[in-house]
């Protein structure tokens, strides 16, 4: 990727990076305010409150993407339920699990944690990226919901917030902290460029995209390698998330596996989109040489 490509990708409109004026300092008291209360992310409703507004939203988006595509009343409604039934009993589990400390090292040799990052992942991606009915769900959706709803992704701040509080430590806190509030930040922009419909947008998108999922991998890395158990490489003066405390627990359990199949079905739209953007523009440029041909 050249650097005319990166730069067009990141840069679409002034719009779009306006919005990090008021978004970069309301992320930046809700730092603040977690470091000097905190017992409001040691609470878990700061967790779960978001991730319920989450599974709202794609409950509401998924219900509106269905409407407009031409499936039936029927196959709508099965649609729907065979995503959000298992979502909702994904959450309530991994919350009910944590809850009950059933992620803490030690509790069982089985990889609990591991498998809650992981299964979901394994088991949902190919039947999300490969289902006819959500292609077409993606098809009527548009562009900019997948990606501005991750701007949860901000209230990953509470691993800064925790590190600055020694309750984390830096190893894993910095990198983890600093992505999630980087995706976070960067979905608004994101979202607005990839609503104009450009290739630009298109490519800021997949771009923010990337950037998430490389977040992702630098944090479960970061996780492993600090955190009790046979791949541990680095043992910190504190506890690192994989201790399996709620509600910081909660993160690899589920938000992160959640964000990780919302990254694949926007990749998997903005290639839909780009691929029925090039079919017209050649559909275009056919009817033109038939046009001239003498």
């Amino acid at each position: 990727m050249t650097t005319e490509v990166v730069s067009t990708a990141m840069v679409p409109s002034r719009a779009a990076w306006r919005s990090l004026l008021w978004f970069a300092p309301l992320t930046a008291l809700w730092i603040l305010l977690i470091y000097r209360w905190p017992v409001i992310p040691t609470s878990g409703v700061q967790t779960t409150a978001h991730q319920l507004a989450a599974h709202g939203l794609i409950a509401l988006g998924l219900w509106l993407g269905l409407e407009h595509t031409n499936l039936t009343p029927g196959q709508r409604r099965a649609t729907w339920l065979a995503i959000m039934i298992p979502d909702t009993l994904w959450f309530a589990v991994a919350w009910s699990a944590a809850i009950n400390g059933v992620f803490h090292s030690g509790t069982t040799p089985l990889p609990i944690l591991p498998s809650a990052i992981f299964l979901p992942v394994v088991i949902g991606a190919p039947l999300l990226l490969s289902s006819k009915r959500i292609g077409k769900v993606l098809d009527a959706t548009p562009a900019s919901w997948l990606v501005a709803l991750q701007l949860y992704r901000v209230f990953g701040s509470w691993a800064l917030a925790a590190w600055l509080r020694g309750a984390l430590p830096g190893v894993f806190a910095l990198p983890a902290g600093i992505g999630d509030v980087l995706t976070g930040l960067l979905a608004l922009p994101a979202a607005i460029a990839v609503a104009a419909g450009t290739a630009e947008g298109r490519r800021a998108a997949i771009l923010w995209n990337l950037v998430g999922l490389a977040d992702f991998a630098v944090a479960i890395t970061m996780g492993t390698i600090t955190s009790p158990g046979p791949l541990q490489l680095i043992v910190p003066d504190v506890q690192s998330i994989g201790a399996g405390d709620y509600p910081g627990v909660l993160t690899p359990a589920f938000v992160v596996p959640s964000s990780i199949l919302l990254h694949a079905l926007s990749l998997r739209q903005l290639r839909r989109r780009s691929r029925a953007e090039a079919a017209r523009r050649k559909d275009f440029q056919d009817r033109d040489n038939i046009g001239v041909v003498p």
